[in-house]
């Protein structure tokens, strides 16, 4: 039996090692699984925790007012290390630390249990962007976890030849799709059969197209913001159509959101969304204009065509697939590429068809089967 301990603080974390974590769950004979939180997104975390019933036996708590990048760092390397060694109530001694993606939580995770000397599993491993500076400060933190890990879960056979680039041993990188392929065609599916409820949503109107809209990277704070808000403004001048927005907390992307589109008629902007709500809200969608990485992911599982609102991407697989398509923060790219799709019903189902190049939904099994077979 394998002691498996799970760190991660935000809810794309949550969402993509829930499957994991359940899955691991169901075979008691083989693991033995903990789950570590530092709350670096303390509700939205707890949303995702609560969708999928998963409780923390490490609750941190680390986050507070007013943190800097750095002040946050310090915390949560602290707090780890006392779950890492063992020295807080009911710690057992874990043969393996997971992580996920490219967060805080990932890197001091990952760097908590290294100098504990434990092994690090990497979710997600080997997307890079190769600039630092986009997405900052993801792109620097995935590439410390890579040097800090001992065993590579990639999502494709493109994230495998990056890691093998960077000199990781071939033998230590398993391909096995992403584990939020898992999660989203679970709640999609419940949502199918009635198991899990739907949204009474008040939108669109018959004979709309909704455009699913979430922006919140840091990147954009500023300049990119206020393009991205009068791009909102001029797709919501089209009668054909109606944005929803659920706005991040973040006071850099909560000011400007209020400011230029509260009241704007053809938009509406919604607090932060629960996951099985916004999986439901993604399935009524006719385009997603994102930045986020996990939607470019999600979106092609649910036949959802998507926009990318970022200059470059980490999963170029999306892009060769012809499931997203590139716009950057400029108003008028934005637009037109949303317009396309709004426009061309062909490109559009081109789009929606389009091969998912992240996997089949079994990301987790494999997962699981492949830290036995590395641990043997």
């Amino acid at each position: 039996m394998l002691n498996a301990l799970f760190i991660f603080g935000t809810r794309p974390e949550a969402i993509k090692l829930a499957p994991v974590i359940r899955h691991m769950q169901s075979r008691p004979a083989q693991f033995r699984v903990r789950v570590a939180v530092t709350a670096q997104h303390r509700q939205m975390l707890d949303q995702a925790l609560g969708a999928f019933h998963i409780t923390p036996d490490y609750d941190l708590n680390l986050m507070a007012a007013g943190q800097t990048l750095s002040s946050s760092a310090s915390r949560m390397l602290a707090g780890l290390e006392s779950v890492c060694v063992s020295t807080v109530p009911n710690a057992v001694r874990h043969d393996v630390v997971f992580v996920q993606g490219d967060t805080s939580s990932t890197l001091f995770g990952a760097l908590a249990a290294f100098y504990a000397r434990i092994p690090v599993a990497h979710v997600e491993a080997g997307l890079r962007t190769r600039d630092l500076a986009e997405p900052f400060p993801e792109e620097m933190h995935r590439v410390l976890t890579a040097r800090l890990a001992s065993i590579h879960f990639a999502s494709t056979e493109g994230a495998r030849g990056n890691l093998m680039a960077e000199g990781v041993e071939a033998s230590r990188i398993f391909v096995t799709g992403n584990s939020g392929i898992d999660a989203v065609l679970d709640v999609s599916a419940r949502l199918a059969s009635g198991e899990l409820p739907t949204n009474e949503w008040n939108f669109p109107a018959k004979g709309k197209h909704l455009i699913v809209v979430t922006a919140h990277r840091r990147e954009s704070f500023g300049a990119g913001f206020e393009s991205i808000c009068r791009a909102l403004r001029t797709l919501a001048l089209r009668d054909d159509a109606e944005i929803v927005y659920p706005v991040h907390r973040n006071p850099n992307v909560q000011d400007p959101v209020q400011q230029h589109l509260a009241g704007v008629p053809n938009i509406h902007l919604l607090d932060p969304l629960d996951y099985v709500p916004f999986v439901d809200l993604m399935r009524r969608a006719t385009v997603l204009l994102t930045d986020s990485g996990g939607i470019q992911e999600e979106g092609p599982s649910l036949g959802k065509p998507v926009v990318v609102m970022r200059a470059k991407t980490e999963r170029p697989e999306a892009i060769e697939a012809g499931t997203v398509r590139l716009a950057g923060t400029d108003e008028a790219v934005i637009v037109r590429e949303v317009a396309r799709l709004l426009d061309d019903e062909e490109l559009r189902h081109s789009m929606s068809r389009a091969h998912n190049p992240y996997g089949d939904g079994h990301a987790s099994e494999k997962i699981a089967d492949a830290t036995l077979s590395y641990f043997r």
